[in-house]
């Protein structure tokens, strides 16, 4: 007789987006300046990460939180095992919003949270598939764990600890990209660049620029830029001059006096930074803008470190580094948070994702020799390298053909650009939750994912974390 994994599932809905709600109340986003003991990464990450453990041991399975880094819940017996791997972390909400980002809501079938795609929704999918398959009394000889990172979105710390002190899965899977499987990943290079920026005095008609800063992370195009200005400026011509740009753009954005300055605001669109071809980054916009006022030195050279090497120029083009290759394509390069202002210092961090077969060490080089003339050095690098799990591997066989018993559609493993825990697992690929033709909106104003997806996802997962470990 044929389990019949998606009626099964369609009775936990309920249960299934109770808990989700939950969790995605919970506003865990990195947070240094709650850090302790315990919490590594703040408080609100620890105690999204105590709500997955204890919904584990009320279920009765075995739990454990390893110093607040990232914990698991693990079911079944034997030598082997099989690890899903999900984040509890999110990154910040941004601006613009239709319903408060931390106030989970349904609309026309679809679950809005940050967190709702990328990557809480997922991980109570495979919590929900993990509790299924143990009701259903099938047997494993595997053990199965669903592991919760909780660093995901920064810099993988969660990830290094837990490795060092719990096994590494024999094969596994991370629910946290597109279906049908991702079986090659970019590597990820985030640069911090910094460098010193004087204090300087207004002349004539220049104008100076105070302060410029934009964005909140590197792997998210940044959807708001501000610049401050000072000087003995025509102002009036100025806000003119800014509201031609745009209007002939067509961005959204304002210029008003306070304290001696002239502020401007540029809104751009967000978007994951695997795709900043995708988004509207203000920042470029806003240096494109500043690049052709008479600005101060300092000044000048930071927006034209932008203008020069950041905009148009999403592949590294213009900072020498462009390169593709046939399993997952072009290297990209975004520019995701910048903060300059005099006597403090000028700062821009870079989300850079190369080819399998390119060369990070290299890439850091060239960056590092064209941004000296402008007073930038790369200072720090967090560099995760590349994802490629060949195709005839049976842990990839597996998990397509359970898609396409489910779905009935055909399926072949795709890359990306995007970094997913599966780099973390040896081996390891991403699996779902987008189904083909649906849209992104991780990292995105009103993230949602839709509930009848997240019950087929969470379906599909049961009789994977089935077949893997049977």
């Amino acid at each position: 007789m044929r389990f019949d994994w998606q009626a099964e599932m369609e009775k936990r809905r309920e249960s299934l987006i109770h808990h989700l709600t939950q969790l995605c109340a919970i506003e865990s986003i990195r947070d240094e300046s709650t850090a302790r003991e315990g919490a590594p990464f703040g408080e609100a990450i620890a105690t999204a990460l105590d709500y997955m453990l204890d919904l584990g041991k009320t279920d009765g399975f075995e739990t454990k939180n390893v110093d607040g880094y990232a914990g698991h819940i693990q079911y079944g017996e034997g030598e082997e095992l099989v690890g899903v791997l999900a984040h509890l972390d999110v990154v910040p909400a941004g601006d613009g919003w239709t319903s408060p980002p931390f106030s989970p809501e349904i609309r026309d079938g679809k679950f809005y949270a940050r967190g709702a795609q990328d990557d809480k929704g997922p991980a109570m999918a495979a919590y929900f598939a993990l509790k299924l398959v143990k009701e259903s009394g099938l047997p494993l000889s595997r053990r199965v764990r669903l592991i919760l990172g909780t660093d995901e979105e920064s810099q993988w710390k969660d990830m290094k600890v837990y490795f060092e002190r719990e096994q590494m899965p024999d094969m596994g899977f991370t629910p946290d990209a597109d279906f049908p499987l991702i079986h090659a990943e970019k590597g990820l290079i985030d640069l911090t660049l910094s460098g010193s920026a004087p204090q300087v005095e207004t002349s004539g008609d220049s104008w100076v620029l105070s302060r410029f800063e934009a964005g909140q992370r590197p792997n998210m195009v940044p959807d708001a830029a501000g610049a401050r200005l000072a000087g003995d400026g025509d102002v009036f011509e100025l806000k003119e001059r800014y509201q031609d740009y745009l209007l002939t753009h067509r961005i959204r954005g304002y210029a008003e006096e306070a304290d001696d300055y002239l502020t401007l605001v540029m809104e751009g669109v967000s978007h994951h930074g695997s795709e900043p071809d995708q988004g509207l980054n203000a920042a470029y916009h806003l240096a494109e803008f500043l690049g052709d006022l008479p600005l101060d030195e300092v000044g000048s050279r930071y927006v034209a470190f932008i203008r020069n090497y950041l905009v148009d120029s999403f592949f590294g083009e213009k900072l020498g580094i462009a390169q593709s290759d046939d399993i997952t394509g072009p290297l990209t390069v975004n520019g995701g948070v910048f903060r300059y202002e005099p006597g403090e210092g000028q700062w821009a961090q870079l989300n850079i994702r190369y080819p399998v077969d390119g060369d990070h060490d290299w890439i850091c080089r060239q960056v590092d020799e064209r941004v000296t003339s402008y007073g930038l050095t790369v200072t720090e690098v967090d560099h995760k390298a590349p994802n490629h799990v060949d195709p005839d591997h049976p842990l990839v066989k597996t998990l397509l053909r359970v898609y396409e018993e489910q779905t009935g559609q055909p399926a072949k493993p795709m890359a990306i650009g995007g970094a997913t825990y599966a780099r973390a697992l040896k081996p390891g690929v991403c699996f779902g939750p987008l189904f083909p033709g649906h849209e992104e909106r991780a990292h995105q104003k009103d993230e949602y994912i839709r509930v009848d997806d997240l019950i087929r996802a969470a379906a599909i997962y049961a009789q994977a974390i089935y077949e893997l470990a049977k």
